[in-house]
């Protein structure tokens, strides 16, 4: 049974034969009842502004232009989808990933050198150096 419609009554349509073998044949491919599918196809002509007396031609470029906006906004959503999972998801866990690969470079130590006096012969004495470059 049809949902919403369980308690219409059926009405008779002066149909001819031939017509109305095409149709259950049609209704069959649709897999609906006979009811739903006149209700569909009167729906399509309604919402998309179809005649069946006019040409399809100028009407059909309207539908394809129908078409490709909801696709662009379609795929605009997909896009924003993404770019929120790369932002919230994708660079913090690369960055934490990094970071535990990234070597921590060790402090600077100060270097010990050796010292000669000259006024002390048997003595050593060591001092401490900051760059190999610059001596205290």
């Amino acid at each position: 049974m049809d949902k919403g419609y369980e308690k219409e009554r059926f009405e008779k349509l002066g149909i001819k034969v031939s017509v109305a073998e095409r149709f259950r044949v049609f209704s069959k491919k649709m897999n609906k009842s006979q009811s739903m599918t006149l209700l569909l196809m009167i729906e399509f002509f309604e919402e998309n502004g179809i005649s069946p007396h006019e040409s399809i031609g100028p009407n059909m470029q309207t539908l394809e232009h129908k078409i490709s906006l909801l696709i662009k906004k379609r795929i605009n959503g997909v896009i924003a989808i993404m770019k929120d999972i790369e932002k919230n998801q994708t660079k913090p866990t690369a960055a934490m990933i990094q970071s535990l690969f990234v070597e921590a470079e060790p402090p600077k130590r100060k270097r010990m050198v050796e010292k000669n006096d000259p006024y002390k012969k048997n003595e050593m004495r060591f001092r401490e150096k900051l760059e190999p470059d610059n001596e205290l």
